[in-house]
């Protein structure tokens, strides 16, 4: 019986050794094909460019990945699985590069999401964007209130590019030997979508019948015609 014990274990350790030696070549094959193959894509794909480069990272990693845990996968379908999508990711690359209608296609276009300082909301819309997008992307280039913007592009990458007003570029206070002074509020949103951001009144101490009254006397007393209103660092409000 201890006989019959002792081969079964031994038989365990065994299949066990065995399992972990496959799944490691396996693993170091496909991590090593995966390398080689995203270093030929060049590095456009290192970054998820667009959207197509994009998708490609998360197909060539899950090819990737199935080599390793599937083992009714062959190794060499896992490799071809994965050159043959690098290898269409090329020619698809390399046609867009000679044709703006395929590359238009395949990246998107831009969209100006503020012109001229004003908000276009059919542009955000069609992006799916809300004003916290926005202003989270804005914040991201260390750009605080809308104010500021004379343009702001949404890129196929989602990114935010923005030109700021003449006015507000960057200029170092201490170069031209301004005093600099303390802000005495972030510049904080105050309405979207003609609904007023309660949560945002109470931390910065405001009262809402001080809020419309100033709308009102900016030419604005009906609150769901308002798209935007913003408290600047001044504490004046900003009405788009």
């Amino acid at each position: 019986m201890k006989v019959g014990e002792n081969n079964v274990i031994l038989c365990l350790k065994e299949y066990c050794m065995e399992a972990i030696f496959i799944t490691s070549l396996r693993t170091f094959i496909s991590f090593g094909v995966l390398l080689l193959l995203t270093r030929i894509l060049g590095k456009k794909q290192l970054n998820h460019v667009t959207v197509f480069t994009y998708i490609t990272g998360i197909a060539l990693g899950n090819i990737a990945g199935d080599m390793v845990v599937h083992k009714d996968i062959k190794i060499t379908d896992g490799i071809i699985g994965l050159t043959l999508w690098s290898l269409l990711t090329l020619i698809i690359e390399y046609i867009s590069l000679k044709s703006v209608n395929v590359r238009t296609i395949l990246d998107g276009e831009p969209s100006i999401i503020i012109k001229q300082g004003k908000i276009n909301v059919d542009a955000m819309r069609s992006n799916k964007l809300n004003m916290d997008d926005l202003m989270m992307l804005m914040r991201l280039k260390d750009v605080f209130s809308i104010k500021e913007v004379e343009y702001a592009i949404l890129e196929p990458n989602g990114q935010l590019s923005i030109l700021k007003k003449e006015e507000y570029e960057s200029v170092i206070k201490k170069d031209v030997h301004i005093s600099t002074k303390r802000r005495p509020y972030l510049p904080s949103e105050l309405i979207v979508d003609g609904k007023i951001i309660k949560k945002n009144l109470k931390e910065l101490n405001i009262n809402e019948d001080w809020l419309l009254e100033e709308l009102k006397m900016k030419g604005h007393p009906h609150l769901s015609k308002i798209f935007y209103a913003e408290l600047q660092p001044d504490g004046s409000i900003h009405v788009d």
